[in-house]
């Protein structure tokens, strides 16, 4: 399989021709891909060591705008520089642009070379570092929902985001023929992000129409968020390429089921399956049933780092397989976690809460610190659910808007151990930011329904 390139690589591609451009990218809050576009000669020679952006990336919307209220930075301080440190194992190429290669960047400190503590990579790094300390890696998997349109992004903008229509008329769920009439894109998705070192199992048509899935096969924990915001990225681009859009929002239509990203999840001791023990039932370890208790318990206080704008919350409906209560089951998708695998050595547990929206570094890192949790203080696991978990009144609840779920993050003395009170602090203000712009916001429907009445 192809996979990511050498700095020597680079330098003998450069050299030859093949690669004229680098993109040098940090992931910011909203998972998304910011940088710079480096001409490679420049890259190899200078910039492989460091570059610099304004730090305010980490400290704004998806409108790009800078809010008040972040510790951070601010207008007061300023808006200095962050370095940004190109982690050269990352170094890759990117199949779908002309002569392109790119690397991932750690965020530091400009003053100290520190890493940024609310840095979306670095907050994963650290979980993964008190998971390695106790003699365990993580295997991770994400499965990307999304949805494409017969119009291009631009064609949509223009149009003020009305009328939209998506690229197929019917449910498409593992649909051979209509996933035909969708392969210039998809096609292209697959092959490109195999030939950039991105593991591709397969993809599929989802349960609405126009909506695809993506499967990305089990990496290490941070192999796994490269490999997620990466293909994320490439899809807009192959589909925007072909003049069409693809939308992550989870709930774009009121009458169609959202989009989701599941993340499945297993312990690891070097080559030996952590969660799995022959002798059990269902064949799960006594240490994965301590981690599952702890991402259980503590899945209210994450819930935004699966859920982080107004829109994630319209996605949490009955009877749509996304779920509403924070229970686990077996191979049953209407609870929050399934046990998937049972009986085997592949045994492991899927997080169905989370949205297409979110940020994978900070989603994996909150999971795995909550399964750490119930590993050291040794939970105990609650029996599982059955039958139909939407109807059942004694499952905990997921916390049902963005204001349910920031008010949880706020008071989380579990994440604000974990993370550290600057890093809840600053995400938070995010989370208050993103209210705090929705409730100054008209919608039609307001519109619609009291123009006239009221």
């Amino acid at each position: 399989m192809p996979g990511t390139l050498s700095f020597d690589d680079l330098k003998s591609q450069t050299a030859s021709g093949a690669i004229d451009t680098v993109l040098v990218c940090g992931v910011d809050m909203q998972g998304r891909l910011m940088g710079k576009r480096f001409h490679a000669v420049n890259f190899i020679e200078t910039s492989y060591e460091e570059t610099h952006c304004c730090n305010y990336l980490l400290a704004t919307d998806l409108e790009m705008s800078t809010p008040k209220g972040f510790a951070s930075t601010s207008w007061q301080q300023g808006y200095g520089d962050y370095v940004m440190k190109p982690d050269l194992t990352t170094i890759r190429p990117v199949p779908w642009l002309d002569g392109t290669a790119m690397v991932l960047c750690d965020l530091l400190d400009h003053h100290t070379h520190q890493p940024v503590p609310h840095s979306p990579r670095a907050i994963l790094k650290k979980q993964i570092a008190r998971l390695d300390a106790l003699g365990y890696s993580a295997a991770m998997a994400t499965e990307l929902e999304f949805f494409l349109f017969e119009k291009s992004l631009d064609e949509i903008r223009k149009g003020g985001f009305r009328d939209l229509a998506p690229i197929s008329g019917y449910n498409e769920d593992y649909h051979i023929f209509q996933t035909t009439k969708e392969e210039m894109i998809m096609r292209p998705v697959r092959n490109h992000l195999f030939a950039a070192g991105i593991p591709i199992e397969n993809s599929k048509g989802e349960a609405e129409a126009g909506q695809e899935e993506l499967n990305i096969r089990y990496a290490p924990a941070l192999d796994c968020a490269d490999h997620h915001t990466i293909a994320k990225h490439a899809i807009k681009e192959i589909a925007w390429q072909h003049g069409h859009a693809a939308s992550f929002l989870p709930k774009w239509h009121p009458d169609r089921v959202g989009s989701s990203s599941h993340v499945h999840q297993s312990l690891w001791k070097g080559d030996t399956p952590a969660f799995a023990d022959s002798a059990d039932a269902l064949g799960m370890s006594t240490l994965m049933k301590h981690y599952m208790a702890g991402l259980i318990t503590f899945a209210p206080d994450y819930t935004y780092f699966l859920a982080p704008y107004v829109n994630s919350y319209k996605r949490f409906s009955k009877g749509t397989f996304a779920p509403t209560k924070t229970v686990w089951s077996v191979d049953n998708r209407t609870a929050g976690f399934r046990l998937c695998g049972a009986g085997t050595k592949g045994v492991r547990v899927e997080c169905r809460i989370g949205g297409s929206d979110l940020n994978p570094y900070l989603a994996q890192a909150v999971m795995l610190a909550a399964g750490i949790k119930g590993i050291e203080d040794k939970m105990d696991l609650a029996p599982p659910t059955r039958g139909d978990i939407y109807q059942d009144a004694k499952a905990g609840d997921i916390p049902q808007s963005l204001i349910a779920a920031t008010a949880t993050l706020r008071n989380s003395a579990f994440l604000r151990e974990v993370l550290g009170d600057d890093v809840v602090d600053h995400y938070t203000r995010a989370a208050e930011w993103e209210q705090e712009e929705f409730d100054r916001a008209v919608t039609d429907w307001e519109i619609a329904r009291g123009f006239e009445r009221a």
